[in-house]
């Protein structure tokens, strides 16, 4: 039976937590990790998991983020079919491009975390420490706020194709292009936070709570490890770091251009909803 990821997202968010709340707000500065709105007091926000999580059982504090009401509504509430002006439509293709173009530049910064964690880890271990707590810290923190910005904007793009029927035909041909450009970028960017996942793993660390690993699944956390076999240097166990951080920096650059293409079908679709208001 196919689930849509607002169906998976519903049944994830519908389980127990391993971490305690408060703990979780008090991380996050009760403050939501997408709009930055502060709350009074716990009741006035919500947790909500992001990335791989364990099919089954609880979820790990290291998966959670704080989101106010709003946002988490943004993520729960199913898109509907209603008609769509000209106006409404503009501003909500302004505001998925706004969100979407941060993204991007958050994903980079995840990349640049990542690629300079065996560097740092093995200057760590070079002085006899237990590595720079700063640099693992913001990489966790990084990698929540990427994958809950993904989520977002994945929402946002159901929001818009859900819109598709209720336009012009004109306007339905360039409102496709947008989001068909928009979602193939959003895989370009998942796959760059993979990528960057893989980094860490091949460093045997949990790529979501980055404690140590002993086999294929962190006993922290219970995410599974990604594959780093394809990584292996030819004939040896021992990871080839350099062509890891080559396709990460290529898949940025692919990005890239798909964001060159969707400026391009962005101001295509603009000029037509300004005509219209």
């Amino acid at each position: 039976m196919f689930l849509s990821p607002r169906c998976l997202r519903s049944l994830v968010t519908a389980r127990d937590w391993t971490a305690d709340r408060e703990s979780v707000f008090d991380r996050d500065a009760f403050t939501c990790r997408h709009c930055e709105t502060v709350g009074d007091d716990a009741a006035a926000l919500r947790l909500y998991p992001v990335g791989d999580v364990p099919r089954e059982g609880t979820v790990h504090e290291s998966a959670l983020v704080t989101v106010c009401a709003d946002c988490f509504g943004t993520l729960e509430t199913a898109p509907a079919t209603p008609s769509a002006t000209a106006e409404t439509l503009f501003h909500r293709v302004r505001e998925t491009t706004r969100l979407q173009g941060a993204t991007i530049s958050d994903v980079a910064t995840v990349a640049s975390l990542s690629t300079s964690l065996p560097a740092t880890l093995e200057s760590a271990r070079d002085d006899g420490t237990e590595g720079d707590s700063d640099a693992v810290s913001n990489y966790r923190r990084t990698r929540r706020d990427v994958l809950l910005a993904i989520a977002i904007v994945d929402a946002h793009l159901e929001e818009l194709a859900a819109l598709e029927s209720a336009v012009d035909p004109d306007v339905q041909q360039s409102l496709e292009a947008f989001t068909e450009t928009a979602t193939a970028l959003q895989s370009e960017l998942v796959e760059v936070v993979e990528l960057s996942e893989t980094v860490v793993s091949a460093l045997e660390r949990c790529h979501g709570c980055f404690d140590s690993l002993e086999g294929k699944t962190c006993s922290t956390c219970g995410l599974e490890a990604c594959e780093t076999a394809a990584w292996h240097h030819p004939g040896g166990s021992s990871i080839a770091f350099d062509r890891l951080f080559g396709t990460i920096n290529e898949t940025l650059q692919d990005a890239s251009e798909t964001t060159d293409t969707l400026t391009d079908r962005t101001t295509a679709l603009a000029t037509q909803l300004t005509a219209e208001l």
